[in-house]
């Protein structure tokens, strides 16, 4: 059997290797249109950033390296310019002699990755962006001013690197760590839009702190030689920034260009339309990576079962390049994706698996939300720091339907251990058994993620009522009472207020030590109650002893932290749009 792969970095690459380990009689042949093969393009942005120091570290191997260990045939420079699906051959071009040769195959696999999303501006072109060795080679001559461009020879100091994703924020950092001032423009109205907002606004804080002039709302409309000029969502220019280099990391789009020759449909998103083992509606042509679709663990099921959707990440990649490889030689087996990812900003964490609550209100699907903000290890051991934790679950099933994390320390392995839950199958409510390793400086005896099975589990029995910070408006300017529980001290350095018709609101202060003694004289009767702390631990038992009493009561899940910073991510969401018509 011969196969042939189109594409030589991470799904194209594992295929090629697995297909070898599993046969040694196969004929492979990988095509590659560009200069290396097997790179690693996440490590690109901390080599343009010095993080890692020697480029050559990036090339995991080569097409020598890669003949001798495993007999593979590679190609660099190769771009395969015609599919005749028919005849089982492509039309292949030779870039470096400009010859063109026909390439038979018994099966094909088509893994060219994604292209970057680069924004239709005038004086786009001298936008780079960060996606391959060659790339990341501009991106550092950029920085180090050596270029070639007007400022040859003068180091870069100011940038602007459009878009605030996973990428765009990998970005900012090592350029802020080469003595770069940057601005960071985002059209969204938060950094890092697969988080929620109460999460992303601590992103928004980090970057800051170091920093970065951040500028949510809002989009460059076009580029000078030595500037950016931003404007509005409405399209108005504000304001005109110094961009001695412009990174734009909008996203990207699946290159599909392949595909639409061997006359493969594609799927929703217009990623390759593939089914369960990655194969094409073309005979004997599968897609993989970055440019095909994946089956949406997480998905509403339905008559159709899994649907499918575009996740542009390494792990992914990796994992569809060794299953494609089993299915050409006869195997089958991968599970559906659930999406999990994580980056770092100065030495901040965010990561995330499965639908956002954003997601799931655009999905018009059901779920409860739950927060709580534990340390990432025993609070007694020295170092802890709070942690921002999120659980969305199905309130029918109470299945996990996605998670969010946002802390300095600990917060990969908490995903880590949801997104292996999901993928089990278990309920959010059996996350509060789980046997998670344990010692004081790596964790709790209850860890956060029992903590968050402890909250589902309430949810799920009725022991516990709660209600999210955006509801707690509404139900305030309808009469309940709003309790908060912390010490006085607490209360006074800030609480929940509730801008009312006539007045603001502000919460009824009983500490929870007190609060057996002194709820039926303070706590009117006959009302309900929403209770709060600081970060929903001590509402949950203020709550209890109280429906005891005889009070209809709910905890305001997360507490005043999350309330705080939902507020506060509202307000500066709002700000935006306002200062941008001012600026």
């Amino acid at each position: 059997m011969k196969i042939v792969i189109v594409g030589g970095v991470a799904a194209g690459m594992s295929a090629a290797t697995r297909l070898r380990r599993l046969s040694e009689d196969a004929e492979i042949v990988v095509l590659e249109a560009g200069d290396h093969v097997s790179y690693a393009n996440c490590g690109l942005p901390y080599y343009a950033g010095g993080v890692i120091e020697d480029r050559n570290a990036l090339l995991l191997q080569t097409p020598e390296s890669l003949a001798s260990r495993f007999r593979l045939d590679v190609r660099v420079r190769h771009r395969v310019t015609g599919v005749d699906a028919a005849a089982h051959t492509l039309t292949v071009a030779d870039l470096a002699t400009g010859e063109e040769y026909a390439e038979p195959y018994d099966r094909l696999v088509l893994s060219p990755g994604a292209r970057p999303v680069v924004p239709p501006v005038p004086g786009i072109d001298r936008a780079l962006v960060l996606r391959d060795v060659a790339d990341a080679d501009r991106l550092v001559a950029g920085i180090d001013g050596t270029s070639g461009s007007a400022a040859d020879g003068v180091p870069a100091r100011t940038a602007v690197v459009i878009g605030g994703g996973f990428v765009g924020l990998e970005v900012v950092e090592n350029l802020v760590r080469r003595g770069i001032a940057v601005t960071l423009v985002e059209l969204a109205d938060q950094v890092l839009t697969p988080l929620d907002p109460e999460l992303a606004v601590r992103v928004r804080d980090e970057l800051e702190a170091h920093g970065v002039d951040v500028r949510t709302s809002t989009r460059v409309s076009a580029l000078t030689p030595t500037t950016a000029v931003l404007a509005d969502a409405a399209g108005g220019d504000v304001d005109e920034v110094s961009a001695d280099i412009v990174v734009a990391a909008v996203g990207v789009r699946p290159d599909t260009e392949l595909a639409a020759l061997a006359g493969a449909a594609l799927g929703p998103g217009g990623g390759v339309l593939v089914d369960e083992d990655l194969r094409t509606s073309v005979p004997d042509v599968f897609a993989v990576g970055d440019a095909a679709t994946k089956r949406d663990a997480l998905a509403a099921r339905g008559e159709g079962g899994h649907a499918t959707t575009l996740i542009p990440l390494a792990n992914l990649a990796n994992r569809h390049g060794r299953h494609v490889a089993d299915v050409i030689l006869g195997r089958t087996g991968m599970r559906p994706s659930v999406g999990a990812a994580v980056v770092g900003v100065f030495g901040l964490t965010a990561a995330s698996v499965g639908r956002s609550e954003k997601q799931l209100r655009a999905e018009d699907r059901r779920y409860r939300a739950i927060h709580t903000h534990p340390s990432q290890h025993a609070g007694y051991f020295p170092g802890a720091s709070q942690m921002a934790l999120k659980l969305l679950v199905d309130p029918d099933t109470d299945l996990i339907l996605g998670a969010q994390a946002v802390a300095h320390d600990g917060v990969d392995k908490r995903i880590d251990v949801i997104a292996t839950a999901v993928a089990g199958g278990l309920t959010a409510s059996d996350l509060a058994d789980l046997e998670l390793a344990y010692a004081p400086a790596y964790g709790s005896a209850k860890d956060p993620v029992n903590m968050l099975g402890y909250v589902a589990d309430n949810l799920r029995s009725g022991d516990t009522r709660s209600i999210q910070w955006h509801e707690l408006d509404g139900l305030v300017r309808r009469g309940v009472t709003l309790v908060d529980v912390r010490t006085p001290a607490e209360h006074a350095r800030g609480t929940v207020e509730i801008a009312a018709v006539r007045a603001p609101s502000r919460a009824l202060n009983v500490p929870l030590d007190e609060l057996r003694d002194r709820a039926l004289d303070e706590i009117p009767a006959g009302t309900p109650v929403v209770v709060h702390c600081q970060v929903g631990q001590r509402g949950h038992t203020a709550a209890r002893l109280l429906t005891q009493l005889g009070y209809d009561v709910r905890n305001l899940d997360g507490g005043y932290v999350t309330w705080r910073d939902a507020t506060r991510a509202t307000a500066e969401a709002a700000g935006d749009a306002r200062l941008s018509a001012v600026r």
